[in-house]
């Protein structure tokens, strides 16, 4: 099998591995590396391991460390490193910001609420669509409530560097974006696009699952400032025998197991570049050999 041939790349890009430590990682995850990795040196680029811990109640320092660990087991050294709650000012003024000149308001709705008023819309709908329901209430954004951001309802077009010409209404795929729950946590796609920014990535390398993150994400980094976006691919993502892909619950890929049961390092990169189509057949990966699948 040929080398992935991808189109132009942002020149010397900076993109990131981007775990939530809130369980250890799998199979799953370094597929993810390995695209990471790969497609970044390939392209003589610069990796950040950036520790996702936005969510305060699941994230537990053992498993950072365990991160850590089957990196430099794995052989995949990053180049910078940064932990989002080493910074967790930076949001509260990224959102002062948003606020002066977006639509930013309190929310009390929790997902059973949202469910049960969108219940009757479409089966095949992939994801919870947040009808409004507090947006002219007058509720402060502050801890305690939900903190959502109007989006209206702009078209987001962008070319994915494996999937080609995408286009998006995050309106109609989620509805007002949520940036802080009730608990006081930032969420995902609120830190996510306050970090690509800052950081300065041009290149975002994730899985098919957070495809429909993407337009949300470009719109609300223009709302806050940032006018050219990162350049973005998603990758196949490795599923399990019932065609889901995998989680941190699935011990038969953590790579804890895998190393426990002997498996090399070289053997597990090798695995995960096969399931995501980069190899023909299965076999052992160095490290070194990762951006030689990507051209």
């Amino acid at each position: 099998m040929p080398p992935i041939a991808l189109p132009a790349l942002p020149v010397r890009p900076v993109t990131r591995f981007a775990p939530s430590p809130t369980g250890y990682l799998h199979l799953g995850h370094v597929s993810n590396t390995v695209w990471t990795w790969g497609v970044a040196r390939a392209a003589g680029g610069t990796v950040l391991l950036r520790i996702e811990d936005h969510d305060r109640g699941r994230c537990r320092p053992e498993y950072e460390r365990a991160i850590r660990e089957d990196l430099e087991w794995l052989g995949l050294l990053p180049d910078r490193e940064s932990r989002q709650s080493d910074d967790t000012a930076l949001y509260r003024e990224a959102l002062d910001r948003l606020s002066r000149t977006a639509r930013v308001y309190g929310c009390r709705c929790s997902r059973a609420d949202i469910a049960r008023r969108t219940e009757s819309e479409p089966a095949e709908r992939e994801e919870l669509r947040y009808p409004g329901t507090c947006r002219d209430l007058g509720i402060p954004p502050r801890e305690g409530v939900g903190i959502r951001v109007l989006l209206g309802e702009a078209a987001v077009g962008f070319d994915d560097l494996r999937l080609g010409p995408q286009r998006q209404i995050p309106a109609l795929q989620c509805g007002d974006l949520l940036l802080g729950d009730a608990t006081g946590s930032w969420t995902y796609q609120f830190c996510a696009t306050v970090d690509d920014a800052r950081q300065g990535i041009t290149l975002v390398i994730r899985g098919e699952d957070l495809l429909a993150s993407t337009g949300r994400q470009i719109l609300l980094g223009k709302m806050l400032g940032r006018e050219q976006p990162a350049t973005f691919l998603h990758h196949p993502l490795i599923v399990n025998e019932a065609g889901a892909k995998l989680s941190k619950r699935d011990r038969a890929t953590g790579i804890r197991e895998l190393r426990s049961a002997g498996r090399s390092p070289e053997s597990v990169l090798g695995e995960a570049a096969w399931r995501t189509g980069l190899l023909p057949d299965l076999r052992p990966v160095g490290v070194s050999e990762l951006p030689a699948l990507f051209r």
